[in-house]
């Protein structure tokens, strides 16, 4: 009886739901298109099981820094993914950028707004505006970047509410809390016809969403796999569906 129990639970241990989990911690914005690629990836590696977090790449990186389990980083910004790299968080040599965005200025649709481009936000009757922490949230350092390149931080400095994540700015607007917000172009569709947008902003460099691997990974064999999945066709046809573009 002994032995049979022995070689039943070793045959349990070779069973696809067990084996080689794979951990991906993902810009918020990526959320839909991730979780795709994922079933995609899964589906293409029998046994593999891909678990998702998602979130400001910003925390994202104090995530791993405190130990969180993760395998693969997939950031909003290279800059992000710079500093894990600088901290010995990150491997520099796996990563690869594979998707593009842009950022857009959006109102809520149940209201009539002023707002037709990015200099109306000073105008008198605009009084809450909505962006990602700048510490944590690569759009609402695009979003300051595009603000003082017209320099008007001084007038809207005031006025800003900020968010967790894109998401949370997303929501903000969509719920009429805030008079405008700062998101990506593939956020947009999340709120269906409760965002319009009025304008999109030209940052430098141009918005790309790199991935690589944790350096604490026990999993890089499989880590190097997804990011390289990242950028074949199937994925990339995922991406081009939420609207993402192609490095």
């Amino acid at each position: 009886m002994r032995r049979f129990l022995f070689l039943l639970l070793a045959l349990v241990s070779l069973t696809p739901a067990t084996a080689q989990p794979l951990n991906v911690a993902a810009a918020a914005s990526l959320t839909e298109a991730m979780r795709d690629v994922a079933k995609a990836f899964e589906a293409a590696r029998p046994g593999v099981g891909v678990q998702l977090q998602f979130g400001a790449s910003g925390t994202l990186l104090q995530d791993i820094a405190g130990g969180k389990p993760a395998d693969v980083f997939a950031s909003a910004d290279a800059d992000t993914l710079a500093r894990g790299v600088q901290r010995r968080l990150l491997l520099a040599e796996a990563q690869r950028e594979f998707a593009t965005n842009a950022l857009v200025l959006i109102v809520p649709t149940d209201r009539s707004s002023p707002v037709q481009r990015l200099q109306d936000l000073a105008r008198p009757e605009i009084r809450r505006i909505a962006m990602g922490r700048t510490a944590t949230v690569p759009a609402g350092r695009y979003a300051r970047q595009a603000i003082d390149a017209l320099r008007l931080w001084p007038a809207l400095q005031q006025k800003i509410v900020f968010g967790d994540s894109v998401r949370a700015v997303l929501q903000a607007v969509a719920s009429g809390d805030v008079d405008a917000g700062f998101v990506y172009a593939t956020d947009v569709p999340v709120a269906g016809e409760r965002v319009r947008v009025v304008q999109t902003l030209a940052v430098q460099p141009p918005i790309r969403y790199p991935a690589t691997v944790v350096a604490a990974s026990g999993q890089q064999v499989l880590a190097r796999d997804f990011i390289a999945f990242l950028n074949q066709p199937q994925a990339r046809a995922v991406f081009s569906r939420y609207g993402f573009g192609a490095p």
